[in-house]
């Protein structure tokens, strides 16, 4: 739901109409200074000494491990370092300290950690985040970073010391000045992802505690602000749920915007500097699978925004989830694109999603590149809820992976598998994309099951893109799960409805909530949905249409020596989880999450076919987005690593001399 007028839309085109093109020509000059290896996050270097060639003959150049950054050891390193000036910089560890490293040997610089005591352990998003921003005027350097308790950090990047004419001594509290009142050490916000710094602003989103059950309607609100990275003061906010005054309220009935909470900003957000836009992917409100207490559309909830980057002015909007029940959210950034339709160029985004459409705009107006379509959806029956007749569908691109959940989704290695998952999702209710939960009921149905929602789809780890092709590279996994509601437990939670499984109460071991789909709901210790189960979409955004689709990763070792699997002729099935994919000028690169006692690999794909061109083996599995750049003439992948009884480490892939003369 866009709403911009058809003056202001000409006025805009007549200014920016003749600009030049900036693109987004991925990471620069063999560094990688942000996030996203660019402010449009394209996660593309346009590196080529690392090829099909050699890819196989990477070896360790380095590894960082990061046990001792904290109380006790991490498991799960989400971040993607920076590189600048021939220094790593990163977020380690459970306290989330940052450190810095020589990029050639990995050897530690300085390292910097805040230890925040109960505010720091009350935290809704601890351990070490998805990394930091570095800004510099050529003269001086800094490295940003929010810690666990949400206070903004500016640190010196040559000592790592914090910056004194910065906030006070170098913090900025982010529980103030956000035009609400909360408790400093209890109150529920957060941040996992990076701030993002563009043209001397600093911008914050915010994060809540993830679940499917909250404890209040009224929880904390997630408004997105900009800093000066120089002093720290505020310089805007954006109200995500807006005041009475603001635009948009009108689409909060009986007035749910005053109490209602959420609507953070949680993924990574997007900045093009040429035209001072900020674009902002903002998650659902208060709750996650029950709207009951918020009635009407909500505004701005899973929408795209474009703000102005210096005042935070709304410059556009495209509400991509009327009245969100399914925890789709916006979780990753916007990707910034310039692409060529129908013989013009357009300043574009593309915004992954968990429900695997790929939304696409013209950046400058909002307009959709492609029409999208308001189409009926089904209507929820759960007492109190009132959902949206219609949620917007794009036209192009189609789906990247499977949406809601049918019967023709279900595993169908063989015609008794098939039969045995028939009758377990017997008593569930399934359907289309926008299926709403339904009320768990003992006699059934305990839930209803869809992919492309809270875990599925694409997640925070977002797509990537080359610039030089105009080819979106989009990771996916299928993750069945199970939405169910159950009366709201006042010991728990002040909402009517709450996640849960009636059908897990009276012991029968089918449902698990809207967490995911448990042991139950498996075949034999098989999943329910045939496979791939992770893949990755080559998407051609002039055309918006898909080139090719791959599995992403080897076959689990649970599906691969599964005894209901014997003599039989599996393809390569895909791994599951949240994984992120480097383009570099020749290759689509990503690894594998851990599955088993096989052995974890980087990969390498061939980015114009799909086909495997590489591999080398990592200690553990993928899990952070891959980055590289050069350094004395050696091109490095760097990448984070973790998994169950695997502290996290970051480790660092190159070639041996002859290999990279090849």
């Amino acid at each position: 739901m866009k709403r911009m007028s058809a003056g202001l839309i000409s006025a805009i085109c007549a200014l920016f109409c003749t600009l030049p093109m900036s693109g987004q020509t991925g990471a620069k000059d063999g560094e990688w200074r942000t996030y996203g290896g660019d402010l449009g996050n394209t996660h593309y270097s346009p590196l080529d000494q690392v090829n099909a060639a050699n890819f196989s003959k990477l070896q360790v150049a380095w590894r960082f491990k990061t046990d001792n950054l904290g109380p006790r050891p991490e498991f799960n390193f989400e971040g993607t370092p920076l590189m600048a000036n021939g220094v790593i910089y990163s977020t380690a560890g459970t306290r989330r300290a940052v450190v810095a490293l020589d990029a050639a040997t990995g050897e530690l610089l300085w390292v910097h950690g805040e230890h925040e005591g109960a505010r720091g352990t009350a935290a809704p998003r601890q351990l070490s985040g998805r990394g930091l921003a570095y800004w510099t005027d050529g003269r001086e350097e800094r490295i940003l970073y929010v810690t666990p308790g949400y206070r903004l950090v500016a640190l010196d990047a040559k000592t790592g010391n914090p910056v004194p004419t910065f906030g006070n001594s170098g913090l900025v509290d982010l529980k103030l000045e956000d035009d609400q009142e909360m408790d400093l050490v209890t109150g529920e916000v957060g941040l996992h992802a990076a701030p993002v710094v563009a043209n001397d602003v600093v911008i914050v989103g915010a994060a809540h505690r993830p679940g499917g059950v909250v404890k209040s309607k009224t929880n904390v609100k997630g408004f997105v602000r900009g800093f000066d990275v120089r002093t720290g003061k505020r310089l805007w906010i954006f109200h995500t749920i807006p005041r009475s005054t603001e635009f948009g309220y009108d689409t909060w009935e009986k007035d749910s915007a005053s109490y209602t909470g959420n609507t953070g900003v949680w993924g990574q957000i997007s900045v093009d500097e040429q035209l001072g836009m900020a674009f902002i992917p903002v998650e659902l409100p208060t709750g996650d699978y029950y709207g009951g207490h918020r009635p009407g559309n909500g505004l701005f909830g899973e929408t795209v925004l474009a703000v102005d980057l210096k005042t935070g002015q709304r410059k556009w909007h495209y509400q991509l989830v009327h009245h969100g029940i399914w925890d789709m959210d916006i979780p990753c950034a916007p990707m910034l694109v310039d692409i060529t339709v129908n013989g013009r160029t357009v300043k574009a985004v593309a915004q992954p999603t968990k429900q695997a459409f790929l939304y696409v705009f013209d950046r400058i107006t909002g307009q959709p590149i492609w029409p999208f379509e308001e189409r009926a959806v089904e209507q929820s029956t759960v007492p109190g809820e009132k959902t949206s007749p219609t949620q917007p569908f794009p036209t192009k691109p189609p789906a990247y992976d499977l949406q809601g959940f049918s019967i023709d989704d279900l595993i169908d290695f063989s015609p008794e598998l098939k039969a045995e998952a028939l009758k377990a999702v017997s008593k569930y209710k399934l359907g289309p994309v926008f299926t709403p939960a339904v009320v768990s009921k003992p006699e059934g149905p305990y839930a209803t099951l869809a992919l492309a929602t809270a875990g599925g789809g694409t997640n925070w780890a977002g797509g990537s893109y080359d610039p030089e092709t105009h080819i979106a590279y989009i990771p996916s996994q299928r993750s069945l799960t199970s939405i169910g509601l159950i009366p709201g437990d006042p010991s728990r939670t002040d909402m009517t409805f709450m996640s849960g499984s009636a059908e897990r109460k009276t012991g029968s071991g089918g449902g698990s909530g809207a967490e995911g789909a448990g042991p139950g709901l498996t075949v034999q210790g098989l999943p329910l949905v045939k496979p791939p189960y992770g893949s990755i979409s080559a998407i051609d955004l002039n055309k918006g249409e898909i080139l090719w689709q791959i599995a992403n990763g080897d076959t689990p070792d649970n599906i691969r020596d599964n005894p209901a699997l014997k003599g039989l002729n599996i393809p390569r099935t895909g791994r599951p989880g949240v994984f992120g994919v480097l383009v570099t000028k020749t290759l689509v690169i990503c690894g594998e999450r851990s599955a088993g006692k096989s052995a974890v690999m980087l990969r390498a794909y061939d980015k114009a076919t799909g086909k495997e061109v590489g591999a080398v083996p990592m200690p553990a599995g993928q899990t952070g987005t891959p980055m590289t750049y050069t350094l004395k003439g050696k091109q490095y992948i760097v990448v984070a690593i973790s998994g169950a009884g695997f502290p996290a480490e970051l480790i660092a892939f190159k070639l041996a001399d002859e290999d990279a003369k090849t």
